[in-house]
């Protein structure tokens, strides 16, 4: 089972090139961080602006650095089957862990249009898949019925990464698919309320800044150190919140590059945060203790 924090690691730029050597960096500061995985190239690690060739490469890297550490879980879905199949298998190829697999964005397919592309990508490939639904980007949900189906027909399809802030749906999520099939929050803020009604970790941005402490709330919490999560998630939940302050991964580059992991640098239509954004995250990241 895919269970813990997993962190949606940023894909650092120099000169409008993948920096390698910071990548390297910060996948070493996840691994010392105690996480139970990295998820590169998502939403986070600016998927949409990547080449195949550069996609392929940072999965390739974060497999080599997290040196089975911590599992790598891959994010190689698109709006496009034949696509999603295709960067999968070279995920399988290089070594990753699973897959991350993202409700086809912008085309918005029916619920049978959904099960077909991801039973698809799952009889392409031997890698557990994560599906996941992000209702705000991509402009549909995946059902729970949906999920559900596949679960039944496709075995490697073992969890969602949930990002629709309603925890309601979790615990629909839950009754439907049972104990063994991980459920992930999408949403550092909401990791805790997932998780008193059934989800197993989160999927976090946080975690790009303060691994440790993350991964330290989500074990607290299941093993039913509530008093001890709650701290964590008060003491960082304004963080939480901040790094999303506008679009991410806008925030959470601009935070660890104020901690000097990093360059601040974006590819377009992503731009630097408005100063007065930026000024309030650094507040906050002093607040929490983070940034000196």
């Amino acid at each position: 089972m895919f269970i813990g924090t997993y962190t949606a690691i940023v894909t650092p730029f120099r000169n409008e090139r993948v920096d390698e050597a910071a990548l390297e960096r910060l996948i070493r500061a996840q691994t010392a961080g105690d996480v139970e995985g990295i998820v590169p190239v998502g939403t986070t690690g600016e998927s949409p602006t990547l080449s195949f060739e550069e996609h392929i490469r940072v999965i390739e890297l974060t497999v080599k650095c997290a040196a089975g550490k911590v599992k790598v879980l891959a994010g190689t879905g698109a709006n496009a089957t034949s696509e999603a199949i295709y960067l999968t298998k070279a995920a399988e190829k290089a070594g990753a862990d699973g897959s991350l697999q993202v409700a086809p964005y912008y085309n918005k397919p029916t619920q049978e249009g959904l099960f077909q592309h991801f039973h698809s990508v799952a009889r392409a490939t031997r890698l557990p898949i994560i599906l996941y639904s992000v209702p705000s980007r991509c402009g549909i949900e995946i059902g729970v019925d949906t999920v559900k189906r596949l679960a039944e027909k496709s075995p490697n399809v073992v969890g969602i990464k949930e990002a629709g802030g309603n925890p309601d749906r979790v615990g629909q999520l839950r009754a439907a698919l049972g104990k063994k099939f991980s459920l992930l929050s999408g949403d550092d803020s909401l990791t805790l309320p997932f998780m008193a009604v059934g989800a197993h970790g989160v999927v976090s941005v946080a975690s790009n800044v303060i691994p440790k402490e993350v991964a330290q709330m989500v074990r607290a919490f299941a093993k039913g150190n509530v008093e001890v999560a709650l701290k964590l998630h008060e003491k960082y939940f304004s963080l939480f919140k901040d790094l999303f302050i506008e679009t991410n991964p806008g925030p959470v580059k601009a935070a660890l590059a104020l901690l000097g992991a990093i360059e601040e640098e974006y590819r377009l239509p992503l731009v630097p945060l408005a100063p007065k954004n930026r000024e309030k995250l650094k507040a906050t990241l002093q607040k929490c203790g983070v940034l000196k």
